[in-house]
């Protein structure tokens, strides 16, 4: 196991700063960089220096945090004012991945209980308190989720993975790889095979590396290669992250993650999704519903620095698709296993998560 990778950390007290690691420049330089103000915790998320839904929501917290720390001084009304314009801000870096709007709302919702009954030192003061309980419970979740996911995983399996769901998406830890870590601290040999995830390559850049770094035997493929390892029966299950989920367990996650479903399914391989309860959307009914994230399209073109296209040529980038709820064998959350994946149950695991007055998980 390799030393301890923290993706994002807080300096000081609640006048600190933002650290996290700079993921656009993996693999070839581990550089951190830093956050002092809003913007350029606006910046972070956008460019994708920080990715993966819990660390977005995470940096998010912080983000606020770092937005209110003038307004301190200033008089109630203006304080909220400066919150509300804070939290719009954060809200239009990315718009499909939820735990950025779950993270922004619960500090909206902590900063609304105290209104009246506090001064705005002290509502900043409490906001950051919340901001590092949102960081240190996102760790006890993917520990959690890592104990659930390795059950479905047995010694000897080829595991195939899409994008980057580990610790570099994380508090610790992961979600999808969560599970291969547990495994593989049980003992369990496993060989994951891990799709580069075009355009952007996070799967090459970050989940070949991370995974290196701690010693899980990792073989990087394209991501038109998939089907062709599945008939080889190279896999025995495959497992992703998911930024947002719906109240039916449709699933968004990174763009080409449908496709997976839909040839393990093709293939008789289980498709399994890891996440936090944090990530279910019950207010977005179904996948059609959720908003899907249109980037650059020199993420295509200009793919890593190089053009790779003809000039003028039109281009559709979406960051995400959707993963209907049939081809989902389960969904591992830090609450166990849903499976089948339906309205009727994620329903109560949803619910018992956020009634529950002992944290986030069992």
């Amino acid at each position: 196991m390799c030393p301890r990778l923290e993706t994002l950390r807080w300096e000081g007290e609640s006048d600190g700063h933002l650290v996290l690691i700079d993921q656009t420049e993996l693999p070839l330089r581990f550089q951190e960089h830093s956050c002092s103000d809003v913007e350029s915790v606006w910046e972070a998320i956008r460019s994708l220096r920080v990715r993966g839904a819990p660390a977005i929501g995470i940096a998010a917290a912080y983000g606020v945090v770092l937005g209110l720390r003038e307004s301190r001084a200033k008089d109630e009304a203006a304080f909220f004012r400066r919150l509300d314009e804070v939290v719009r801000v954060l809200g239009s870096s990315r718009p499909t991945a939820v735990n950025l709007f779950w993270a922004l709302r619960r500090l909206s919702l902590r900063a609304e209980h105290l209104r009246g009954a506090a001064a705005p030192a002290e509502i900043h003061t409490a906001l950051w308190h919340e901001a590092r309980m949102i960081h240190d419970e996102d760790r006890a979740v993917c520990r959690a989720i890592g104990r659930h996911g390795a059950t479905l995983l047995e010694d000897g399996m080829g595991v195939l993975t899409h994008c980057n769901a580990g610790w570099l998406a994380t508090a610790e830890y992961g979600t999808a790889l969560a599970a291969i870590y547990a495994a593989h601290e049980q003992g369990k040999r496993l060989h994951v095979y891990a799709d580069e995830t075009r355009p952007l390559l996070q799967g090459a850049r970050l989940t070949a590396w991370e995974l290196m770094q701690h010693g899980v035997e990792v073989t990087l493929i394209c991501d038109s290669m998939a089907a062709q390892v599945m008939r080889e029966n190279r896999v025995q299950v495959a497992i992703t992250g998911a930024d947002r989920i719906a109240a039916n367990g449709d699933t968004a996650n990174k763009i080409g993650t449908y496709g997976v479903a839909v040839l393990a399914q093709a293939h008789g391989i289980p498709f399994y999704v890891a996440a936090p309860c944090s990530t279910f959307d019950l207010a977005t009914g179904q996948g059609s519903e959720i908003p899907i994230e249109q980037r650059d399209a020199r993420e295509i073109t200009r793919g890593m620095g190089r053009q790779t296209a003809p000039d003028g040529v039109r281009v559709y980038n979406p960051a995400f698709d959707v993963t209907p709820a049939r081809l989902i064998k389960a969904i591992v959350t830090e609450r166990g296993l849903i499976s089948p994946v339906s309205t009727s149950t994620i329903a109560p695991i949803i619910a018992a998560a956020a009634m529950s007055p002992d944290g986030p998980v069992p």
